[in-house]
């Protein structure tokens, strides 16, 4: 899959993480970064990029623990904000941009769009 940093780009994303955690579960893999990771990019997920991976997504949640890679993930379309801050990773690792140049508009839309029965997703709305 060609990864972009727009809205049709992050639809197959937020579609491909759906599928990838079925299909986990029905090879009773758990569902977790570093499988997901593998899943989608073979060899090419080393240690060093799980590794990445993960201390970007615990620095944009803000979190005191740490994001293991082995860490369950809950399915997306109940619990998006890990995901959503996985697929920003991603999107920022593999075009080699800035994770704040990351289109999080067009994340959160297609998220509304790929999950159209769940509430959506807008963290950075204006109170």
């Amino acid at each position: 899959m060609n990864i972009e940093n727009n809205k049709e780009s992050f639809v197959q994303l937020w579609l491909l993480l759906e599928r990838t955690r079925r299909l986990l579960g029905g090879q009773c893999k758990r569902f977790c970064i570093r499988n997901v990771l593998k899943a989608w990019f073979g060899i090419e997920a080393t240690d060093n990029f799980i590794w990445d991976a993960c201390r970007q997504i615990t620095l944009l949640l803000d979190e005191d623990n740490p994001v293991c890679g082995n860490d369950f993930l809950q399915p997306p379309s109940l619990y998006p904000r890990k995901h959503r801050e996985l697929l920003r990773t991603i999107v920022s690792i593999k075009l080699g941009i800035s994770i704040r140049r990351v289109n999080l508009k067009a994340l959160d839309k297609a998220y509304s769009i790929a999950f159209p029965n769940s509430t959506p997703i807008n963290i950075n709305k204006k109170v």
